[in-house]
Parts: C-alpha cells; structure tokens; sequence
C-alpha cells in the first residue's frame, strides 16, 4: 500500500514546475533540521569525520546546506521517474565532459560510469540511457513492491537493471563486452565481504571492489560523472571525469583508492550535494570502534 501512495505521490510532483519542488524539497529539508532524524544525526557525524579542519560553525552551515540539497533531491524524483522525456531533457542545463564517454565508447571495451550520491544521480541513468545502451547495477529494495516502481522509472527509457548478485555481475560483463555503458554507484558500503579498506576523506572506508574488478578484466573505460544543481532552479550541469589509471591495477588497494580519490575530488566540488545522511563508515576495520549510535 506505501507503494502504491508513493508512486502517486511521485506522479502528481512530475506536473508541478521545478522551482515549486525545490521550494518544497527546500522547506522539508529546512524543516529536518529542526528534529533528531537519524539521517540528521549521521550527516553531523560524516562532516565532522570528513572536514575536521573546519571550524564547527563552518561544518554546521553545510550541514544546513546539505539537508536543503537532500530534500530537493527527493522533491525532484517525481519528473526523473516519471515525467515525460521533454521534461527530463529540459533538466539538462549543460552537459561537459561527454567527449570523454564517446572516445571511451571508440575503444570498443565499453564504458564504466562511477556515479556517486551526489546532485541527483537518477538524472545520469535518465539521460544517459535514451542515448547509449545502458546496464545499471541497483540494489533491489526490501519494502514490498518498491521494486517495480524503481524498475518502472528507471528502465522507461531504455536502460536495464542488473540487481546486487552472481546474474547482475554476468549481465554488467556482457554490457561492457558488448561496447555499452555500466552505471554503478560506487560509494555504498558492500558490506564485510564485498570490499577492500582504503582512504576516504581520510577514513578507512569499506569501498566496493566489483568496480575494480570490472575494470581490470575488460579494460574498459572508467569515468566519474555526476549531476550538479544549479541555483535559481535553472536544471544541471552533468560532468563527466576522468579517473585515474590506478582504477586498472591489479593491487586492489591501488584500485579502490584511485576510485574513492575520483569521488573525492567531485565531491569537494559541491559538497553540501553529496548524500552525507548515509552511514557511508558503518562498516568498520577489525577492532575499530563504531562511528554510528
């Protein structure tokens, strides 16, 4: 039933103009701060963790940056999910970097899109995938029913969803065998087996190594891309970057710092975008006290 409200809920936000759903997303966000949400509590602790050379009133006002910039994100996955594709389009303010995606895509070994939660994420899927065959690794939801709401907006234009296990990893094989682009979200926790520790904004960071792994048996080309919100409600900028040729080394710590230092660096860019209500250090090295009540 949650479902089936919150589906109708995304479809009537996809009529509104964007500055009403950012002046709504903004007042929710505005709002949560006022509270003790868990999301609030977990984004005070990763700031603190990841910017300890600010002052604390530098890091409070992020933080109240942050929960704006979070609650915007929600109010606008009603057009990403199910607004027509004119209305997606009309997001795209600028796109740089898209150069690096086609030269990828000549090489002939596919292209691999490292897509943290920074700016909204869903838009890089949604442009992405009415222009290039497109696999999107996702983890399926455990709430009834969420599941075919997210394969319905995300695979409306073209794109396919390969889940978090032994056949979505074939299916991401195959796509980049077959030239195509793999999208992955590479800053969530892959639990206690699925990663390798290394720096994150300074913190050992359970990072996931499929990525890594993906890349050094096809050779493929890896690139950061994220979606940056413009002020005034005016759309995104999509920016795609390079990373570093270190994603290909066959030490896996090599690796996965390479990739973590490409998020890094697109993070510091806009900060108070980047999903910091995540509990991105859950997962703790042997011994290390936990970071989360």
């Amino acid at each position: 039933m949650k479902a089936v409200w919150f589906k109708r809920l995304l479809r009537l936000s996809a009529h509104l103009p964007l500055w009403l759903n950012h002046a709504m997303g903004g007042f929710s966000g505005r709002r949560a701060l006022r509270g003790d949400r868990t999301e609030l509590r977990t984004a005070r602790t990763n700031l603190t963790l990841c910017f300890p050379e600010r002052s604390e009133s530098q890091r409070q006002q992020l933080l109240q940056q942050t929960m704006v910039e979070l609650g915007k994100t929600f109010s606008e996955a009603g057009t990403l999910w199910y607004g027509s594709q004119q209305q997606v389009e009309k997001l795209v303010y600028e796109v740089q970097g898209e150069a690096l995606l086609k030269a990828g895509l000549e090489r002939g070994k596919g292209v691999i899109l490292a897509a943290p939660h920074l700016g909204n994420w869903e838009l890089i899927g949604a442009y992405c995938s009415q222009r290039y065959p497109m696999t999107n690794l996702y983890r399926p939801p455990r709430q009834a029913g969420m599941d075919e709401v997210l394969r319905d907006s995300r695979e409306r234009f073209g794109s396919k969803l390969a889940p978090t296990n032994a056949k979505g990893v074939r299916a991401l094989y195959q796509a980049l065998k077959n030239n195509e682009l793999v999208g992955i979200l590479p800053d969530q926790d892959p639990g206690e087996n699925g990663g390798q520790f290394a720096p994150f904004f300074g913190v050992q960071t359970n990072t996931m190594t499929l990525l890594s792994r993906l890349a050094q048996k096809s050779g493929a080309t890896v690139l950061c891309v994220w979606a940056e919100r413009l002020s005034g409600s005016r759309g995104f900028v999509l920016h795609f970057s390079p990373v570093a040729d270190d994603i290909y080394s066959d030490d896996m710590l090599t690796s996965v710092t390479a990739l973590n230092q490409a998020v890094e660096a697109a993070i510091s860019q806009i900060p108070a975008q980047y999903q910091w209500g995540y509990k991105r250090f859950r997962t703790r090295p042997v011994g290390a006290a936990p970071l989360y009540g």
